[in-house]
């Protein structure tokens, strides 16, 4: 009887010794790290814009205009609280929420529906969007200027296991069309409402529908 429990235990053994061959140690995973990552796309996309595009005229030496600084706010707001649901989605737990990011756009919300409002009571809501040059090419390059974000989310995601890779891509568009139109808006001139409250919200209605659809094939496991 000793001998067949002492075989048994010699042959659970081999087996553990054999299924741990050929795994290797990883780091940990700390959600502070898919923070950094994000952080450090977002300056990278702002260094680039500067760059290459150059920053408006008086930032960091007059005080912008207030609709500037609501729009550009809420953007943020709302790419950051996004980006920060989707780095804890890629560490699921039981019970997660995912709250925050919904009310930063809600209250985003409120930006484009004050300035589709205030063209509907001048009456030429189509004719003012439609010749807006240069609102088209803001919405362009804040939807383009989020690219880096969102590889860097997908990045860190494809670490994890996130439990719904639907949600997880919906909020990924999400929180990369706010940061790159946010980062966009450090070159933008115009201050406007309804320039700013529909041309630099339209990123991240675009790149939320983008990333629905995207990045879900990007991680499944």
């Amino acid at each position: 009887m000793t001998m067949n429990n002492s075989s048994r235990e010699q042959g659970r053994n081999r087996l553990i010794d054999e299924l741990t061959e050929d795994l290797t140690p990883v780091r940990a995973f700390n959600p502070r790290d898919g923070v950094a990552l994000v952080a450090g796309a977002l300056a990278l996309t702002v260094s680039g814009i500067a760059a290459i595009a150059g920053l408006r005229a008086g930032l960091g030496t007059t005080m912008p205009s207030p609709y500037f600084l609501i729009a550009n706010l809420l953007l943020l707001g709302v790419g950051l609280a996004a980006a920060t649901a989707v780095v804890a989605m890629a560490g699921p737990r039981v019970g997660n929420r995912h709250d925050a990011p919904k009310w930063a756009l809600a209250m985003a919300a409120v930006l484009p529906l004050a300035a589709l409002a205030s063209l509907a009571g001048q009456g030429h809501v189509e004719s003012d969007m439609m010749h807006d040059a240069a609102g088209w090419r803001c919405m362009a390059y804040g939807t383009v200027d989020g690219l880096l974000a969102a590889t860097a989310m997908v990045l860190w995601l494809r670490r994890g296991a996130p439990v719904s890779p639907e949600r997880a891509g919906w909020w990924t568009g999400i929180a990369a069309g706010g940061l790159g139109s946010a980062a966009y808006g450090m070159h933008c001139p115009v201050d406007t409402l309804a320039h700013l409250g529909i041309f630099h919200m339209l990123p991240v209605l675009i790149a939320g529908i983008a990333g629905r659809i995207a990045i879900p094939p990007l991680l499944r496991w």
